[in-house]
């Protein structure tokens, strides 16, 4: 296997939050992806999925084993996954333009796939509230180009964020700040959604209203002038620090008052980051054609809203 030296500390406080007392390596689990994506842990199977998104194929790496096997053939181009309360799969399927569920017995439903009788552009992330409410990025990145889904205009002429209500099914959009919304998650008391724009070189936090709409972005932290990186997905750990995957600046490490405190190097471009393992203080790192781990010293949270029990 191949390893590489992975901390960076820029502020004591990454030293002193236990943020560098895990492994001193990278280990590689898995190469050979064409652009790898949406990491998620599902404690229930003690498995890793991940996209493949040029590829058009979900795949699937056993704890246990260490195998790797192809989970899901075509997929609709996925991206970015997570779980709802029932432990059932939510998908970004950036190729088919909607937001899907795998069910319990593997059957796919559909969520979203337009707004106001609109094609979505081609839907990245999202994240659950623990009042099953899903919020999920709809940037273009699927549809500017066919290596990541499928060549088209735009119906819906802009880049937002969007909510679907969980009684009604109906698809709100919640946020239109941003350039090109990309990853998003709650904080620990869900009063707050954390979204990268991945143009824009900056992640908004906006307040959640009790109706479920947001207000408008704040700035939390951007990319310094010059700086060589972007913002994609986004995680918490039981700190209150975010982890910002930066693609060619590695992992970001951010204090809960928006100070960059440290970095995780990693070989290529980081483009998604999960929390997993039976402790939850194992980071899985999807960067460019491969797929790292790295056990460390602080403990992830679950991406779906607080008293989520799947880990469990």
């Amino acid at each position: 296997m191949t390893f590489t030296e992975p901390y960076e500390i820029l502020d004591d406080r990454f030293r002193t939050g236990r943020c560098t007392n895990g492994d001193s390596r990278l280990e590689v689990l898995h190469s050979g992806c064409r652009w790898a994506e949406g990491p998620l842990y599902v404690p229930a199977w003690r498995q890793l999925v991940w996209s493949d998104i040029p590829n058009d194929r979900m795949l699937r790496w056993d704890e246990a084993t260490g195998a790797v096997s192809v989970f899901r053939s075509p997929a609709g181009y996925p991206n970015g996954n997570t779980l709802d309360a029932q432990g059932r799969l939510i998908t970004c399927e950036q190729g088919n333009r909607r937001v899907t569920r795998t069910e319990h017995d593997g059957t796919i439903t559909v969520l979203a796939s337009h707004w106001q009788g609109k094609r979505l552009n081609s839907p990245n992330d999202a994240a659950v509230k623990s009042d099953g409410a899903i919020y999920f990025s709809d940037p273009d990145f699927g549809i500017t180009s066919d290596y990541e889904g499928h060549r088209a205009e735009s119906e819906i002429g802009s880049c937002n964020v969007y909510r679907i209500d969980p009684e009604t099914g109906e698809v709100d959009l919640v946020a239109d700040d941003v350039e090109a919304p990309n990853g998003l998650v709650f904080s620990a008391d869900e009063r707050q959604l954390y979204v990268s724009d991945t143009r824009g070189g900056k992640i908004r936090v906006y307040d959640v209203r009790p109706d479920g709409t947001l207000s408008r972005g704040d700035v939390f932290a951007e990319i310094a002038p010059g700086g060589t990186g972007r913002f994609d997905n986004l995680r918490f750990d039981d700190g209150g620090r975010l982890w910002a995957a930066a693609m060619a600046d590695g992992v970001h490490c951010y204090d809960p008052d928006g100070t960059l405190i440290g970095r995780l190097k990693v070989p290529g471009v980081v483009a998604n980051i999960a929390w997993g393992g039976a402790k939850r203080n194992r980071l899985f790192i999807a960067a460019d054609t491969t797929l790292y781990s790295l056990y460390m010293g602080v403990t992830g949270t679950h991406p779906t809203g607080p008293g989520h029990r799947l880990w469990q």
